[in-house]
């Protein structure tokens, strides 16, 4: 029996917050975004897949705008993205035009195929970086 559009996203999101998230999250070599809780106001920290492309951090959101993340950025586009150890300012930008499919193929392979696998509805994010 095929498990439908939102039954897969219910199930992936409950893994990724309960099990995934908390493990990655104390990775010191874990890509994070940083975002502002939109109701509550406090940093929420999401590990993500992307790839540094000049003074631009690149992702693909595998639920588009259902994604947690994804809402606090269109309440406040002010994020931080800890890349390689190391954590930068920047203002993020959904970016419904673009091609997420296409855009998968030039970030890292491994969370991309995840992406692919588990996403529903893709939707490109970039973060122009400020320092």
């Amino acid at each position: 029996m095929p498990v439908t559009t939102g039954r897969k996203q219910r199930l992936v999101t409950r893994l990724q917050r309960y099990v995934a998230n908390p493990v990655n999250r104390r990775l010191p070599f874990q890509t994070l975004l940083e975002t502002t809780g939109r109701v509550s106001g406090k940093p929420r920290r999401t590990p993500v897949g992307g790839r540094r492309v000049g003074g631009s951090f690149w992702l693909v959101s595998e639920y588009g705008y259902a994604s947690q993340y994804v809402r606090n950025i269109q309440a406040d586009p002010r994020v931080r993205v800890r890349v390689g150890g190391r954590c930068h300012r920047g203002v993020a930008h959904l970016l419904p035009d673009d091609d997420p499919r296409a855009r998968l193929r030039s970030l890292p392979r491994f969370n991309s195929a995840a992406v692919r696998a588990f996403g529903t509805d893709l939707l490109t994010v970039r973060v122009d970086l400020a320092d």
